[in-house]
């Protein structure tokens, strides 16, 4: 069991939660997941599994495509749905074209403030346990991607917008700012992520299906194994005597006709289809295994 397993996240369930119902299922506690969804969000959930946990931080600054409904007449304190309004209920009639204007602005590069109640740490602490104890929070803006947001529709006071933004992006305070931006107040009704970096809501599993895998036995069906991972490096085919020499941490040579030149990284697998090593350019087509798997 070692790659990925996609999970369709269900409601309610925190990421911790998946991670501990997938070790039980898999019967390993070798498993991790790339990029957390807060519960009330639904959708993608990588979860890595065995050796593949290794290769994590490879993921750290996946894409992601979010599928959200944003209800403006009120924000609130969470800027989402499990929050308490900040100011009465109202139930504004949204103007189409100035609601598409203000998600123009939203596109490109922008400073981004985090949600008072989010995991961004505070000196160490996230900045949740915080708040909930009163203590003033004093986040920093960051720097996202918003490479696209669209409009999909409207219906009263609600809008669903289909978003695609690097990796750190809270939808929460995207729809908190529309919130602004319109006067109306707004906040985050519901959240889907359809993607993130490779991995898509096609390829993913409900918790129910791999309960049923478990159960026969066959739950390595699901597993997205570790050479087909990253398919953005490209591979190098090892003979046994190389792979010998990278599990002792030597050089290795790439072919030019296989590898693309100026690649950073490189997979080394080995004939029978084993991901073994993932390697650096140190030279054009000699790679260093900074990565034994």
């Amino acid at each position: 069991m070692d790659g990925v397993i996609v999970l369709d996240k269900p409601v309610g369930w925190t990421s911790h939660d998946a991670v501990a119902r997938v070790r039980k299922l898999a019967g390993t506690r070798r498993v991790g997941h790339l990029g957390t969804l807060d519960p009330i969000a639904t959708g993608v959930l990588p979860l890595v599994v065995g050796r593949a946990t290794r290769l994590a931080q490879f993921y750290l600054r996946s894409d992601k495509v979010y599928d959200a409904i944003v209800r403006f007449g009120y924000a609130t304190d969470t800027y989402d749905s499990e929050g308490q309004p900040t100011a009465p209920v109202t139930e504004p009639e949204l103007d189409r074209e100035r609601l598409e204007h203000e998600l123009v602005r939203l596109r490109g590069t922008i400073r981004q403030m985090p949600p008072p109640i989010s995991a961004k740490k505070v000196g160490g602490v996230p900045a949740y346990r915080l708040a909930r104890k009163n203590i003033p929070v004093e986040l920093k803006p960051v720097e996202v991607s918003i490479y696209s947001i669209e409009l999909l529709d409207i219906s009263g006071p609600e809008a669903r917008i289909l978003v695609h933004c690097s990796a750190g992006t809270y939808l929460r305070t995207v729809a908190h700012d529309l919130g602004i931006a319109l006067g109306c107040g707004a906040h985050l009704k519901t959240l889907r992520r359809t993607a993130t970096g490779e991995f898509t809501i096609e390829r993913a599993h409900s918790i129910e299906e791999l309960e049923e895998l478990a159960r026969q036995g066959r739950l390595k069906e699901a597993l997205v194994p570790m050479v087909r991972l990253l398919p953005e490096f490209p591979s190098e085919i090892v003979d046994s005597v190389t792979a010998g020499h990278i599990r002792h941490g030597r050089d290795f040579r790439v072919s030019p006709f296989h590898v693309r030149p100026g690649s950073r990284y490189v997979k080394a697998v080995t004939q029978d289809g084993d991901l073994i090593a993932i390697g650096e350019a140190r030279l054009p087509n000699l790679y260093h295994p900074i990565m034994v798997l």
